[in-house]
């Protein structure tokens, strides 16, 4: 079993538990069982590691040639290998580098065969399609900190051009559990909007539950900044004393609203980014990916393969399996959503919140729309808008004295 490691490990798996060992991070005996190897063979591995941990590699040795690949194969690494180089070159493409573990899982997706990342990374350097890595001073922190399903929410988007076939730019809105590191919203939006981003919270909150807080950076949607956002806001209004429509919505499900000091606090979403965007550009290239519908489709496809067959790097899990072995043994911030009253209706709750006041004549105007109301109320009176935004119309929900009072729909800014 010692000599198949390469067969059940990939080659940065390895170098992790070699690197967590190195810090003292992990004991002998655990890394003994995760290899599922003898003493002797750990510290044969790890004598090469640290001979030159750049060069290490777990691919099986021979006293004898390697069995060659077959022109087929090695003309299909060759081919996804120069779509990559046309890629990186593509300065509007945000791909730095190639990525050979996607080049090997294509191959192998097409030709039926199997490969390793080693041999297409051997023969790219042969074939000159090599780009060395820039060496950083500090590698970010690999350490899992939450130890439970639904403690930290982390919530970001992306805003690239993630086909070459097209030119508009799309936004990619996602939300990952910091513990499973299980990416629980991911989706396509061409314009990043309050809206989209309710609606991820909804699409969360809806199918697994309320959990503790949100963590996400200071970005003007999720936090008002006091002489950032002051336009229109009177300067006595400070930092987080006013409320975003998005993070009304999260306060309202009862979550609590973290910000990031710093860039770098985002370490641990940035690398599903990096992941997803790496797969993501290369599938939308290869299949012609013109329409964002078409690049959901992707989307989704890459996302089942991160969050159910993937191994993850920091916790050496499948973040499906983790997320489900956190909830099966009670360690889950998650709780049921519950509609409390006066709420009768989960659009009043994911929506879009405004106020207008009565006018002399029991009427109030929005979007350019004058609309009466159906009960008396004296001038100046303050109406509460839940505003609905839906695929080809607008609903407007009117509250007073915490009941609807009346339900209107606009198509085209047309009042129906």
């Amino acid at each position: 079993m010692a000599s198949q490691i390469h067969r059940r490990f990939t080659e940065d798996q390895v170098k992790l538990l070699l690197e967590l060992y190195d810090k003292k991070a992990i004991p002998l005996e655990q890394v003994l069982r995760q290899l599922e190897c003898s003493r002797s063979r750990f510290y044969q591995i790890l004598k090469a590691y640290r001979r030159d941990p750049r060069e290490f590699t777990v691919a099986y040795s021979r006293d004898y040639p390697q069995h060659r690949l077959s022109k087929k194969i090695e003309r299909a690494i060759r081919e996804e290998l120069e779509m990559d180089r046309q890629l990186i070159g593509d300065k509007e493409t945000p791909l730095w580098g190639y990525n050979y573990a996607a080049v090997r899982d294509e191959v192998a997706r097409r030709l039926g065969c199997r490969l390793s990342a080693q041999t297409v990374r051997s023969r790219a350097k042969e074939w000159g399609f090599y780009i060395p890595k820039i060496k950083k001073e500090k590698s970010p922190s690999r350490e899992v900190v939450t130890e439970a399903a639904g403690m930290l929410l982390q919530h970001d988007s992306s805003y690239h051009k993630w086909s070459p076939y097209t030119e508009k730019k799309w936004t990619l809105i996602t939300t990952l559990d910091d513990h499973s590191r299980y990416l629980l919203y991911a989706n396509f939006v061409e314009t990043e909007t309050a809206w989209a981003h309710i609606k991820a919270v909804e699409s969360v909150i809806l199918t697994y539950g309320v959990g503790l807080a949100y963590y996400v950076d200071s970005h003007s949607i999720f936090r008002f900044v006091s002489h950032r956002d002051s336009i229109w806001q009177k300067q006595t209004k400070g930092t987080d004393e006013v409320l975003t429509q998005w993070k009304r919505v999260v306060q309202e499900c009862g979550m609590q609203v973290w910000h990031t000091l710093s860039a770098q606090a985002k370490g641990k979403i940035e690398r599903p980014y990096r992941w997803l965007q790496d797969r993501i550009i290369r599938r939308c290239a290869r299949e012609h990916v013109e329409e964002i519908s078409q690049g959901r489709i992707v989307l989704q496809q890459e996302l089942h393969r991160y969050n159910e067959e993937q191994v993850h790097s920091a916790t050496e899990e499948i973040p499906g399996i983790r997320l489900q072995k956190a909830l099966r043994e009670g360690r889950t911030f998650f709780k049921p959503f519950k509609l409390l009253p006066p709420y009768q209706s989960t659009k009043d709750i994911f929506c879009l919140n405004e106020s207008r006041k009565v006018n002399g004549y029991n009427q109030i105007s929005w979007n350019g729309s004058i609309i009466p109301l159906p009960v008396s109320l004296p001038q100046g009176t303050e109406i509460e808008l839940h505003i609905v935004p839906q695929a080809d119309r607008v609903e407007v929900r009117l509250w007073y004295q915490e009941k609807v009072v009346k339900v209107i729909h606009f198509q085209n800014g047309v009042q129906l």
